[in-house]
């Protein structure tokens, strides 16, 4: 009997009929704005689809131009439900979509483990949206590939980058980082913190960004500290808030889509 993380927000942060998923998410990568980058890693918000799913789609369109090229996706979130120290992979084969299951890269996920970089923790995979949220637009945008989720608990840049670069000299690996910006302040507020948070992600300043200013801080400066070892430029593709989608403008979170390359 196969082993299958079973979706646990389908329905709820986004549709859960197949027709109705496809179609709304091939109309947000329609949508989106084009962008001649070649992505080695996107920044991406993880809020439900009628919040984010468009900021989003700013960065998977730069994947579109790599479908049948790239094999493995390393997907990387912040834990919401369960407290733990590194960062936590899952031990099932598939990860379950309205749209078909994803195969999990049992490979990688042995490397990671045997090298002391990562450990098996289904737990924070159970119930966590930051990982599920974004299986519909690989699965539109790339097709068929194979799957590393990682749910990030307590952990510092340094620890998450040596994870990250474990697969850095793959070509044929792209990252993907899970992260919605500020939370709960109001739209204005919002949008001079989310700004300068914004420039810091620019400058892959991993110092200056903390969880008032991510929620997924700790993939994210893994990410920025590979970054700056690689020498990688980051571009804003789109900022914005909750007050600019689906929401009202007293107490916003603030989604933005960025691509490293």
């Amino acid at each position: 009997m196969l082993n299958i993380r079973k979706s646990a927000v389908a329905g709820l942060f986004y549709p859960d009929v197949p027709q109705e998923l496809e179609s709304s998410v091939d109309q947000f990568l329609l949508n989106a704005r084009a962008s001649d980058v070649i992505p080695r890693a996107i920044i991406v918000p993880h809020a439900g689809y009628i919040y984010s799913a468009q900021i989003a789609a700013q960065a998977y369109k730069t994947l579109v131009p790599l479908r049948n090229k790239i094999k493995r996706i390393i997907l990387a979130g912040p834990s919401h439900r369960v407290p733990f120290y590194g960062c936590a992979l899952s031990s099932a084969e598939y990860y379950a979509t309205p749209l078909g299951n994803i195969p999990l890269d049992q490979a990688a996920n042995l490397a990671l483990i045997e090298a002391g970089y990562a450990k098996i923790l289904d737990a924070a995979h159970a119930q966590e949206h930051s990982i599920e949220v974004h299986l519909p637009f690989l699965f539109r945008a790339l097709g068929t590939f194979n799957l590393v989720p990682i749910v990030v608990g307590e952990a510092n840049p340094d620890e998450v980058a040596r994870l990250f670069d474990y697969f850095w000299h793959d070509t044929e690996s792209i990252y993907v980082i899970s992260s919605d910006l500020s939370h709960f302040h109001p739209y204005n507020e919002a949008k001079e913190i989310d700004a300068a948070t914004s420039q810091s992600i620019v400058q892959r300043d991993s110092e200056s960004i903390g969880p008032e200013q991510a929620c997924g801080c700790r993939p994210l400066n893994g990410l920025l500290t590979l970054a700056r070892k690689y020498d990688l430029s980051i571009k804003i593709l789109d900022v914005c808030n909750s007050g600019d989608t689906a929401g009202d403008k007293s107490r916003v979170v603030g989604y933005g889509a960025y691509v490293v390359y």
